[in-house]
C-alpha cells in the first residue's frame, strides 16, 4: 500500500464520502489512490476556490467533513478565501495539500513554498506526513481534528515522495468528537442573571440554529427574552412554523442603535459581537453601555 492509498482508505474508513479536487504533478499518486477507492467520491474542480468553497458548503450541510486535493502552497493561497470562511463558520474541511518530495525541497524548486506558514492561520490543526508510515495515522487525526475541541478546517501536507512509496498502513479508527455540553454552572448563572434583568437578549448560533434548539429559542422569546442570530451564520433551518431569529445588524452605528437598552447579553454557541471594521469613534464590541455580556457556551458547546 502506498502513502496515498494509506490516507485515502484511512478518511474513507472514518466516514469521508467525497473530495473536491485541483490536483497538480505533484497529487498523481493521490489522484490514483482516489481512483481506487470506490467510497469517496472525487469531483474534479477547474479552480481552488471551487473546491474550498464546496467542502464548506458540503460539511455546513451533510454536519460531516469533506477532503479537498490542493497542489502545493500556491493551491492553497487559491483556495484560501473560502477556507478562511470555513474557519470563522467552525466547518470541518480536510484539505490534503500535495508538497514536492522531502529530498526535493532542499533544491528551491520554482513552486517550493513554506506551506505550514501559509496554511497554518486558518487552519484548527496542521502536520505534514513527511514519512510513508505516517500517512494513514496522520490522516485519521486529522479527520478526529476537524471536528474539534472547535470544529474547523484541517491541513494535512503530503510530500510526493510519501505518497508514492510503498509501506504506508491505515491509521487507527478514531471517534468522532462531539460539541461539548454547555457547562452547567454558566447556564444556572444566566438563569439567575435573566431574572434581574430588564431588557435580556441572547445571541445564538451553530446548534441552536437547528430545529430543535429553534424550538427553545421559540420559548425564550415567549418568556420575553430577544432572540437574535450572528449577522452571518454557517446555517439554520427553516420552514413554514419554524422560529426565525433576528439578525444582528451588519454596520457597527445600527447594531448598537438596534441593541440600546439591552442590559443582558447571553451568547450560546458563538461569540461576544465584534464589529467587522474599525470605524472613529465607533466601539469594536458591539455591546451597549450598562449591557452585562454573559458567554453562556462558544463554538465548541453544544448551544441547542
Amino acid at each position: 500500500m502506498t502513502g496515498a492509498e494509506a490516507l485515502v482508505s484511512t478518511l474513507a474508513d472514518h466516514g469521508v464520502t467525497a473530495c473536491f479536487a485541483n490536483p497538480g504533478t505533484s497529487e498523481m499518486h493521490l489522484v490514483t489512490a482516489l481512483d481506487r477507492e470506490p467510497r469517496i467520491r472525487s469531483v474534479l474542480c477547474l479552480f481552488e476556490g471551487v473546491a474550498t468553497g464546496a467542502a464548506d458548503g458540503y460539511a455546513r450541510v451533510t454536519g460531516r467533513p469533506a477532503m479537498t486535493l490542493l497542489h502545493l502552497g500556491a493551491g492553497f493561497l487559491n483556495g484560501g478565501a473560502n477556507i478562511h470562511n470555513a474557519k470563522r463558520a467552525w466547518t470541518p474541511m480536510i484539505n490534503v495539500i500535495g508538497d514536492h518530495a522531502v529530498p526535493h525541497l532542499r533544491y528551491d524548486a520554482p513552486l517550493t513554498s513554506n506551506i505550514m506558514g501559509l496554511a497554518g492561520p486558518n487552519s484548527v490543526w496542521i502536520k505534514s506526513a513527511d514519512t510513508v508510515a505516517s500517512t494513514g495515522e496522520l490522516a485519521a487525526e486529522a479527520w478526529a481534528a476537524s471536528f474539534g475541541p472547535v470544529p474547523g478546517p484541517v491541513s494535512l501536507i503530503l510530500p510526493a515522495d510519501s505518497a508514492w512509496n510503498e509501506g504506508g498502513k491505515p491509521g487507527k479508527a478514531r471517534a468522532q468528537p462531539f460539541l461539548r455540553a454547555p457547562d452547567a454552572a454558566r447556564v444556572e448563572a444566566a438563569a439567575k442573571a435573566v431574572k434581574t434583568a430588564k431588557r435580556p437578549m441572547i445571541l445564538i448560533s451553530g446548534s441552536a440554529l437547528t430545529g430543535p434548539g429553534l424550538g427553545h429559542a421559540a420559548r425564550l422569546k415567549a418568556a420575553g427574552i430577544r432572540v437574535l442570530t450572528d449577522t452571518f451564520f454557517p446555517r439554520q433551518v427553516r420552514g413554514a412554523g419554524i422560529f426565525a431569529p433576528e439578525r444582528m445588524q451588519y454596520f457597527a452605528e445600527g447594531a448598537m442603535a438596534d441593541l440600546e437598552g439591552t442590559d443582558l447579553m447571553l451568547v450560546a454557541g458563538t461569540q461576544v459581537p465584534v464589529a467587522f471594521f474599525a470605524y472613529p469613534g465607533k466601539p469594536s464590541l458591539l455591546v451597549p453601555e450598562g449591557c452585562t455580556p454573559m458567554v453562556i457556551g462558544g463554538p465548541e458547546s453544544d448551544s441547542a
